[in-house]
């Protein structure tokens, strides 16, 4: 990798992009972002990653009398087929798969009553795992409410992301920023597919689309599916991870809804799609995401990774074929199809300013002169908030304000 990149450069850009009133803007918000808020001093993450959520729900189950030796059976499973590395998601999708084929009767050694049991404990557990609220009004996610509100749009600002979790309808309705999330009403609010489709709603109201459903949608048996608190009407269930509806029966559900949202966003002409705390191991969202680049080649994608790039081969297999989807990681990047390495500078000659969203360390820690290794830190959400509330903090200018009468 002897190609070498400028990060200010690519942060610029990026800049540029968000700073624009004119063209169509969205952020892709992955589970790497609710890891970015630490609680107390030990520093334990909001709400885990997914590989944390995974673990926690494996030892929960596994505490549970009724529900451990299922979860040795489905394991089972999964290391029959070779299967190691799964996902609590990956868990899910098997059950469900199971239980369509097992109707009335039993597979695989599990009734079609302890598939049931199985599927409603693993989205309990993850209901508690993510049910959560940010501690104070300055979190990336206020941050990214101030930007969407800090400027008079066009085009209104999708936010897409994959977490169940409600921090960005914490931070949207904390900074009284207001969104539409695919439902409508008060008392009962319901999922309204025309309304989005429509979408006749003012710029100034962004969109966030939930593509993984939400600890706060349920679905009620022949009634469809509801935003609020799952109550006691039968056969309602936790719409959590996409993998339990059939496609024809989700045509028409959140699910499919939300990621048409995100393919209609991409056929936009000059739509820039910002992507912080996604891992792209989601084969089905990175098609549609490569897809829609492909047929928009004036859209352009900036996917700003936490750790270093060779952690990210799905990511990098991408953007190999994609001039327009450009990988930003800590230790280099992937750039109009090509690899490169972050640039060595000489240490003597770097200011203050070079280390806001590029952190600078000395190659020989044991002399103040020589090079220093260039490490790009808007992969980091907290990062990439303060990086917003500057945006924010240049158009809201106290001279500006002051002229205001």
């Amino acid at each position: 990798m002897n190609y070498r990149q400028d990060p200010g450069k690519q942060i610029g850009y990026i800049q540029q992009c968000l700073s624009t009133d004119k063209k169509p803007l969205g952020l892709f918000l992955g589970a790497g972002c609710p890891t970015a808020i630490r609680i107390g001093d030990s520093k334990v993450p909001l709400i885990p990653d997914i590989a944390g959520i995974t673990k926690s729900v494996r030892e929960q189950l596994g505490k549970c009398e009724d529900c451990g030796p299922l979860l040795e059976t489905i394991e089972g499973h999964f290391k029959k087929d070779g299967r190691e590395q799964t996902t609590v998601e990956d868990m899910l999708t098997h059950i469900r798969a199971l239980r369509a084929v097992a109707g009335k009767d039993e597979v695989r050694g599990l009734s079609a009553e302890k598939l049931d049991q199985l599927d409603e404990k693993i989205c309990q557990l993850i209901y508690q795992i993510a049910d959560k609220t940010l501690p104070n009004a300055e979190t990336p996610y206020h941050r990214v409410a101030s930007w969407v509100e800090a400027v008079r749009r066009e085009n209104p600002v999708e936010v897409f992301t994959t977490n169940y979790d409600l921090l960005m309808e914490q931070a949207f309705e904390d900074s009284r920023v207001p969104y539409f999330d695919g439902f409508a009403g008060v008392r009962k609010p319901y999922f309204d597919l025309r309304a989005m489709e429509e979408d006749m709603l003012p710029p100034r109201w962004a969109r966030l689309w939930k593509l993984h459903g939400s600890i706060n949608w349920y679905q009620v048996a022949d009634k469809g599916v509801f935003r609020g608190t799952a109550n006691d009407e039968g056969g309602s269930k936790r719409v959590i991870h996409p993998s339990h509806l059939k496609y024809h029966e989700s045509r028409r559900m959140p699910y499919l809804a939300m990621i048409d949202r995100l393919r209609a966003f991409l056929k936009q002409p000059t739509a820039t799609l910002i992507l912080c705390g996604y891992s792209f191991r989601d084969e089905h969202l990175n098609e549609v995401i490569v897809q829609g680049l492909q047929f928009t080649q004036t859209a352009i994608a900036f996917a700003m990774l936490f750790d270093e790039i060779g952690k990210y081969p799905q990511a990098v297999s991408l953007a190999r074929g994609r001039a327009n989807l450009n990988i930003l990681a800590r230790d280099g990047a992937l750039i109009s199809g090509q690899v490169a390495k972050w640039p060595e500078r000489d240490t003597e000659s770097l200011s203050g300013e070079d280390g806001k969203w590029v952190k600078w360390t000395p190659l020989d820690p044991t002399t103040k002169s020589g090079k220093s290794g260039a490490a790009f830190l808007l992969g980091d959400f907290a990062v990439f908030g303060q990086l917003l509330q500057e945006l924010v903090g240049e158009v809201q200018r106290p001279e500006e304000v002051s002229n205001v009468e």
